[in-house]
């Protein structure tokens, strides 16, 4: 059987595998090994994420950890070759924008192994981003380009891709959501937490931009502060947001605004309990703008721009900014009704880690020829 190796890194990876690794397996035609590489290493950020997907322990652990992107990269670079020369797979699949999809790819090229590249075309246009060049280099010499939505197409034909490269297959983060989805309202996470269906606001902060920053993050906790008067603003800290919190001495401001309450990671069942009931999130991530236009819960992107337009064309999301009185001016319009509506783009429908399976069998010559994933 010929040999996929699936690679992920960072949190938001986990989701995106386990429908494609869980395809595979039922429809049994592809042998496949999964690669943690240990760029997340806390137990909260990634262990946990494993045992709530229902995805097998990995068959490689890397340990990888954290460090300087060059470090980090070039860590990931050097134990990978290991990996791929041992394992010699026929086809290297990765996900997302970090810095383990970067590297495997780089390490996959360089080896002449193929790579299948899930989440393709999504651009933000901010090169500024670590995550847009991991996106950019990848999509570059990826074989096959595997996009969540049309208008990743659209980017990767306007950057010159040939069209025979490009698969369109829907959301695959969101099979993960849909199948996750009634589980996790049956956790007692908001009666542990003393919180009612639609009486809270999230929020999750974990880029660079906005939080190395000490005006920038101290900004936005002003605004999240502000708010949390009016209904209580959970927010799961990533180790990176905690750090600077401390650095910048901003934990007496916190002390002083008991509605925002800080709280440690989650695991994914016991997140997506707190955000699928949520009146209002607050993020910075790209995930959770799309599942919350997928759960139809108002989002606020605190950032200048998104590489997921479509969950603000036709989403719940609105992209606001870094500048707290235009943060609460959006809040205070939502809480008070008006709030936006938005619907369900196409193909994100809980069944796009099929269509990736079905696209590996293609381009692997296996398996009974599929029906083509693009529209």
């Amino acid at each position: 059987m010929k040999k996929v190796l699936h690679i992920v890194g960072a949190r938001p990876n986990f989701m995106k595998v386990a429908p494609i690794h869980r395809a595979i397996s039922e429809r049994g035609v592809l042998a496949q090994k999964l690669v943690h590489t240990g760029q997340h290493y806390d137990v909260k950020m990634s262990d946990v994420f494993f045992t709530d997907l229902g995805m097998p322990a990995p068959d490689i652990h890397l340990g990888i950890g954290s460090g300087s992107h060059a470090e980090q990269t070039a860590r990931l670079m050097i134990e990978l070759e290991k990996v791929f020369t041992s394992e010699k797979p026929e086809l290297v699949s990765v996900v997302g924008d970090v810095n383990s999809t970067l590297a495997a790819a780089l390490v996959a090229v360089k080896m002449g192994i193929p790579i299948g590249h899930v989440e393709a075309g999504l651009r933000s246009f901010d090169r500024a981003m670590p995550e847009e060049i991991n996106r950019i280099l990848t999509d570059s010499i990826a074989d096959l380009l595997l996009t969540p939505s049309s208008d990743a197409d659209a980017n990767l034909i306007r950057e010159g891709v040939e069209p025979q490269r490009i698969r369109l297959v829907g959301n695959v983060m969101i099979d993960s959501l849909l199948a996750a989805r009634e589980k996790a309202l049956k956790l007692s996470t908001l009666a542990d937490m003393g919180l009612t269906p639609r009486g809270y606001a999230v929020c999750t902060l974990h880029r660079a931009s906005n939080v190395d920053d000490a005006k920038v993050l101290g900004g936005l906790l002003s605004a999240l502060g502000h708010l949390s008067h009016r209904l209580p603003v959970v927010f799961p800290v990533h180790p990176r947001t905690r750090k600077r919190i401390a650095e910048t001495g901003l934990e007496a401001s916190l002390a002083r605004t008991p509605g925002l309450r800080l709280v440690e990671p989650m695991g994914y069942l016991e997140f997506l309990a707190l955000t699928s009931q949520a009146r209002l999130v607050f993020t910075d991530s790209g995930g959770l703008q799309e599942e919350t236009t997928v759960l139809g819960i108002p989002c606020l992107t605190v950032r200048e721009n998104t590489e997921r337009p479509i969950t603000v064309d036709v989403g719940t999301n609105l992209v606001v900014g870094t500048e707290p009185a235009r943060i609460q001016q959006a809040a205070e319009r939502i809480l008070d009704g008006h709030e936006k509506k938005g619907r369900v783009p196409d193909l994100w429908d809980g069944r796009s880690g099929e269509r990736i399976a079905q696209v590996y069998e293609e381009f692997l010559g296996v398996g009974q020829t599929p029906q083509r994933a693009a529209g």
